[in-house]
């Protein structure tokens, strides 16, 4: 499975996004995305995830695991761990409206608010799309597929 992060709205406060998946005619919306804002030198917990494609594996100990276990009871079988990310560690996919809830992670959602000067993004209806996107990832996990993600901007996804 092949996913791709465009950034399409990077503000000084967070960064909007759509998640796309990889399919045989192009590429197909998955939900809305939000993270951190861009920096040159990373502030943990504050900064968006290097531009680069990354492995998801499922990680079944931390934190968000053991919450995520009982919130997502029916579904959950580990969180989707963003792996081999350069000077970052525990890069999750998991639900959350705003950049205050990112921790340097990637938010799900199924409506998005833009950018402002003053205000941060904002991500909506983040556990309906969690659950839609996790079930799907978490399907080609488990009958063996690779799941990478590439994190691209709007400019180098339609250059090419």
């Amino acid at each position: 499975m092949e996913l791709v992060v465009l950034r399409y709205n990077i503000s000084s406060d967070s960064t909007n996004g759509m998640l796309l998946e990889k399919s045989w005619i192009g590429y197909d919306f998955l939900c809305y995305t939000l993270e951190d804002e861009e920096r040159d030198v990373k502030v943990k917990g504050e900064t968006m995830i290097p531009y680069g494609r990354y492995e998801i594996k499922l990680r079944k100990e931390g934190g968000f695991h053991n919450k995520y276990s009982k919130r997502f009871s029916d579904i959950h079988d580990g969180m989707l761990h963003i792996t081999n990310v350069p000077n970052f560690e525990y890069i999750l996919i998991h639900c959350g409206n705003t950049d205050e809830h990112t921790m340097g992670c990637l938010l799900v959602g199924d409506s998005q608010e833009n950018n402002g000067l003053i205000t941060g993004g904002f991500i909506g209806k983040s556990t309906q799309a969690y659950k839609r996107v996790y079930k799907r990832i978490l399907e080609a996990i488990n009958l063996g597929e690779q799941v990478f993600i590439e994190y691209k901007h709007t400019n180098d996804f339609f250059d090419k």
